[in-house]
This record gives structure tokens, C-alpha cells and sequence, in this order.
């Protein structure tokens, strides 16, 4: 059985079990047949992990080499008792796996993510982006399949008239060329409760449609303003910054079908979510009892419109239920924009089941994965989840939804001039140069192209 980092406590004592991560030996080894397995690297040879309960002491018949970033192992899973210096979960005769696509790399790719977990005073710097990681980018147009950068989002902003953070030079600087910049077209009616986003009111007749039209040419203006490209066909797509326009939940529509045309014609929408924090006209969300059973009568219609005007279609914030009829309906691959990896969802979470990501797969579409501190403390751990998802739908079916400015908590991306590290990360994460360029941008590239 495959073990996650997020679920070390769930499996059993005794198990034969596989499990990925980077491995911190004593005196900077390059093999061992002793040495702890981290879900992130480690920042140098010298610090061990504070959490004895986040680490895995690994027990090999024989040395395994370690100078290859992260590593794949099998053995038998172990829980004991943790004493004064003693480790509560050990692999015994480990060995190393190389399945096929996975290749040994440097261990320049993965030392940027130590300080987090250094026992030490100091932490230790990280090294320069190598030029493999700059390569990377260059190979095609990097896009994040869901943003809100530059403070468009939020009905206090819109009603204020508050001014915009930059976007271009840090695209620019981080080689970010295309982002999707949603309108969140539910603000008026959702607050933060209790930790949670929920929607608190129903809206009045005709009130989304109008703060949607506030929030489009909201984000007009700071395209303008930041002399972004407006994205309307695939052939957009350049390294000089753009803007795909996008919209989070269609409450928009307010359950009229001609404005989705509008919104076409008018604000050159092209990607388009079709729940957020109210359950709406369209179907249920994640986060609220469902009442629809998945996906409504008017949101299949939406689905078929937005199929034949060229509109990618985004299911985030959906549910399993409401995915798996959107897949039914749709003639184009779907995108789920930003979400991760779960085998133990909680009530009410956002993040989704290998089940909930193989409908998306098989589609043809494309998972985002989300940026949040919580669950990727360092670009390391978030390049390893995206290395997960990948194993389960296969690497052509994930990407990256970076969610910027519209987290509720702390990210692990600051801002686009982080990508470097990003694909850094992902080639010590076991990517190929080719594969970490589809993950950055390739692969919603495709999507878009299919659809629009």
C-alpha cells in the first residue's frame, strides 16, 4: 500500500508499504543503510526534523544511495513507541523503487526547504534557480489556472474603489506568462464563520449580475493599467505576460442562459467556474449540504453552452457528485483549478479523493494544484503532492492553481517570482524537464486550446 505524509497515523503496523520523500543521512552520506525520510527536504545534513512524529527512521539490509533527491521505497511499515530519541514510525527493510518515468536528480533541486525544519539557530541559504529550472520555463507558456492577484477580488475593494498591486513585473520576473484572473461573482453574499467561508444571505433579485459587471470591469482596468494581453484563443498565448478572464461560480447568470453569451462577447470570458461558496442556480458545492444532487438541469446547460461558444469549463468547488454529471454533459475536458490531494477527506473540505481527480482525468482535463501553507509547507512538499496526483491521474492531467491573494490563510507561493523555485523543485521531485513544462502551463495550454 502507497502511504501519504498526511495520513502516517492511518497505516498499519506491519504494512508492506511504498512511500516517497528525501532522505537526511548523517555527514551528508551519499549512501546509507540508516537514515530518516522527510516529506520535504531537508536544509542541510547537519539538522534533524523538530517533529519526530512528521519523519520516518529508515532501516536498509544494505546501503541505499541517497544523492538522488527524492526517493521511492518500499518495506515494512513499523509504529513504536517514541522515546527520548527514538522515531515513532520506521520502514524495515527498505529498499529504493525507480518506477518508469522517475529519474535520479541533483540535490541542488531540493535544499530550499529546510529552514522550516531545522532543529538549528540559523537556517542554511538555498542555492541559485539552476539554469536546468530556468530551461524549464522557457520551454513554453507558464500559466496558474486560478488567481485573484492584484486585489481584484472582494466586494469591500470593488465598492472602494481600492487601487491594484502590481502583476506584470513579477510575471516577469518569475517567467509566469499567462494567469486565469477570476471575478469571485458570490462576494456579496458569503463571510468568514467559524474558519470557514459560508454564504449568510440570499441575494437580492439582480444583485450578482451587477456586482458581476462591477467585478469584470474591475478586472479590465487593472489589465489596462498593468498592460497585460487579454487571452481570447489559444494562439494568445506568448511569453510576454497575459490574462486569461475568468470567473469563480456563475452566480452571474442569476439563472439566465444569454449571459453567458454576454459575458463572452462582452469581457472576453473564456474560463469559467461553475459553483463557489453559495449553492446556486448551477449545483453543489463542498462546502455546504448539497441540495441539487450534484449538478442542476441549468448547469448542464451552462456546461453545453460554454462547449459550443469556447468557454473552459472549471468544476473547483463542486461536488463528486456534481463532477461526475458535469463529465457526463461535457464534450470538452474539464479543469478543476485549485484543489489537493486527499485519501481522508474531512466534512465540508476542498480538497478532493484520487475518485474525485480520476473523473477530471479522464475528461482529458486538468487538476490545479492549490498552494496552501497548511498542506505544502515548502515549494519541496507542494512539488512532491503534485508528484502524487501525478502517480494517480498521470502527469498530463495536473497543474497549477496558485489561488494568489485569494487564500483565506498563508501560501506557499509568495508571489510569480517563486516559480523558478517552483520548477526547481519539481525537478527534484523526480520530474523530467518536459513533464515539470506540462505541469507549469502545458497542460491547461491543451485544454484551453481543445476548448476555446
Amino acid at each position: 500500500m502507497r502511504v501519504t505524509w498526511t495520513d502516517l497515523a492511518g497505516t498499519e503496523d506491519g504494512a508492506d508499504v511504498e512511500i516517497l520523500g528525501f532522505p537526511l543521512a548523517a555527514g551528508a552520506a551519499r549512501q546509507a543503510d540508516t537514515f530518516l525520510l522527510l516529506p520535504e527536504a531537508g536544509c542541510c545534513a547537519l539538522h534533524a526534523p523538530a517533529n519526530t512524529a512528521g519523519a520516518v527512521e529508515v532501516f536498509a539490509d544494505r546501503p541505499i544511495a541517497l544523492a538522488g533527491g527524492a526517493l521511492r521505497l518500499t518495506g515494512q511499515w513499523r509504529v513504536a513507541e517514541v522515546g527520548a530519541s527514538g522515531w515513532r514510525y520506521r520502514l524495515l527493510a527498505a529498499r529504493a523503487a525507480e518506477p518508469p518515468g522517475w529519474r535520479a536528480v541533483t540535490r541542488r533541486g531540493v535544499l530550499m526547504a529546510g529552514p522550516l525544519m531545522c532543529l538549528g539557530e540559523s537556517g542554511c541559504a538555498a542555492e541559485p534557480v539552476s539554469a536546468a529550472a530556468r530551461a524549464v520555463l522557457a520551454a513554453g507558456p507558464s500559466v496558474d489556472i486560478h488567481s485573484h492577484a492584484g486585489n481584484i477580488a472582494s466586494s469591500r475593494r470593488i465598492a472602494s474603489g481600492a487601487g491594484f498591486t502590481d502583476i506584470a513585473k513579477p510575471m516577469r520576473q518569475g517567467g509566469m506568462a499567462a494567469i486565469c484572473l477570476a471575478v469571485v461573482s458570490d462576494s456579496p453574499v458569503h463571510h468568514l464563520e467559524g474558519g470557514r467561508i459560508r454564504p449568510y444571505r440570499d441575494p437580492d433579485a439582480g444583485e450578482l449580475y451587477a456586482y458581476g459587471t462591477l467585478a469584470f470591469q474591475r478586472v479590465h482596468a487593472l489589465t489596462k493599467q498593468e498592460g497585460l494581453r487579454i487571452i481570447a484563443r489559444d494562439a494568445d498565448f506568448s511569453a510576454e505576460p497575459g490574462v486569461v478572464i475568468a470567473a469563480e461560480g456563475a452566480d452571474f447568470l442569476e439563472g439566465r442562459i444569454e449571459r453567458v453569451d454576454e459575458a463572452y462577447l462582452r469581457w472576453t470570458l473564456r474560463h469559467l467556474q461553475l459553483t463557489h461558496y453559495r449553492v446556486n442556480e448551477l449545483g453543489d458545492i463542498q462546502t455546504e449540504p448539497p441540495v441539487h444532487g450534484g449538478l442542476t438541469a441549468f448547469g448542464a446547460e451552462v456546461i453545453r453552452r460554454c462547449n459550443k461558444l469556447g468557454i473552459v469549463v472549471d468544476v473547483a468547488h463542486g461536488t463528486l457528485d456534481l463532477v461526475r454529471k458535469a463529465a457526463e454533459v461535457s464534450a470538452k475536458p474539464l479543469v478543476l483549478s485549485h484543489t489537493s490531494l486527499t485519501t481522508r477527506p474531512n466534512p465540508f473540505t476542498r480538497r478532493i479523493t484520487p475518485e474525485h481527480a480520476k473523473v477530471i482525468a479522464a475528461t482529458g482535463g486538468v487538476i490545479g494544484v492549490w498552494p496552501v501553507i497548511e498542506t505544502y509547507p515548502t515549494l519541496q512538499a507542494m512539488a512532491v503532492g503534485m508528484a502524487r496526483l501525478a502517480d494517480i491521474v498521470g502527469v498530463d492531467h495536473v497543474g497549477l492553481g496558485t489561488d494568489l491573494r485569494g487564500l483565506v490563510g498563508s501560501s506557499t507561493i509568495g508571489d510569480y517570482d517563486d516559480l523558478p523555485r517552483l520548477a526547481e523543485a519539481l525537478l527534484g521531485a523526480g520530474f523530467s524537464a518536459v513533464d515539470a513544462a506540462k505541469v507549469l502551463g502545458g497542460n491547461y495550454r491543451r485544454v484551453f486550446a481543445a476548448s476555446v
